[in-house]
């Protein structure tokens, strides 16, 4: 398997006037293809700040990340835009969808910019639709679906440009236990099926329990690493 993603030595610090606030310290982290990671631990232990660094929605104070051997920090803004376009999905937990647009337009944005033609842009989100069981709802808009729905369209929206990682940061936090099941197998099943790279940020044991992979995070730094045999469960 080959290597999506790796942080070496990554520290980030937020400064605001004299206060200084250390959200990673020395972080490692390598993610293969194919993986199916949660990145846990409590609040304020740097889970969503490392999720952002892979993002490329921020960059660290020091130390290296890279995405499919690229070194973020030598790409342009312009590159940047691109490579978020093209090879990271995102996944939010307030889902945030476009809400002129219906749960069909959403799921086909990106790929609408990377000027795929219209056709296979059809057959594809149709398709991914109906892999998340929004079959018969694609002309819905964000207001006439549930809290499950809308993420259901924010992760075939995720997966339409068929990127090399997908980012989840708090994927199940909006919505009740039973959606939240649903939600997670048909992640895993996108992963499982059609090798889609997943990284979870949590801190709920929902995600725990199906992630194959436990990167435990404390104080802005990996503490611990744990695959799981299949069928095993989380024991934190």
């Amino acid at each position: 398997m080959s290597t999506i993603v790796e942080l070496k030595n990554v520290t980030k610090v937020f400064r605001k006037g004299k206060l200084e606030t250390h959200a990673l310290r020395g972080m490692n982290l390598t993610v293969e293809q194919g993986d199916f990671v949660a990145i846990w631990g409590p609040s304020g232990s740097g889970k969503t700040t490392a999720l952002n660094l892979i993002g490329a929605l921020d960059s660290p104070t020091d130390g290296t990340v890279r995405l499919e051997g690229t070194e973020l920090s030598t790409l342009s803004r312009k590159e940047l835009s691109q490579l978020r376009r093209d090879r990271i999905g995102f996944v939010f937990q307030a889902y945030n969808l476009i809400p002129v647009l219906s749960a069909y337009e959403n799921a086909e944005s990106v790929m609408a910019l990377q000027g795929i033609p219209e056709g296979e842009r059809k057959t594809k989100v149709m398709a991914l639709l109906k892999s998340v069981g929004l079959a018969g709802m694609e002309d819905r808009r964000p207001t006439e679906l549930s809290g499950g729905q809308q993420q259901r369209v924010a992760i075939a929206r995720a997966i339409a440009s068929s990127p090399a990682v997908v980012l989840a940061d708090e994927p199940t936090a909006n919505v009740d236990s039973a959606t939240a099941e649903k939600l997670l197998t048909i992640m895993k099943t996108l992963n499982e099926e059609h090798g889609v790279t997943f990284i979870f940020s949590t801190h709920d044991p929902r995600v725990m329990k199906y992630a194959r992979r436990l990167v435990g995070v404390v104080d802005g730094a990996v503490d611990t690493d744990e695959r799981k045999e299949s069928g095993q469960e989380a024991t934190h």
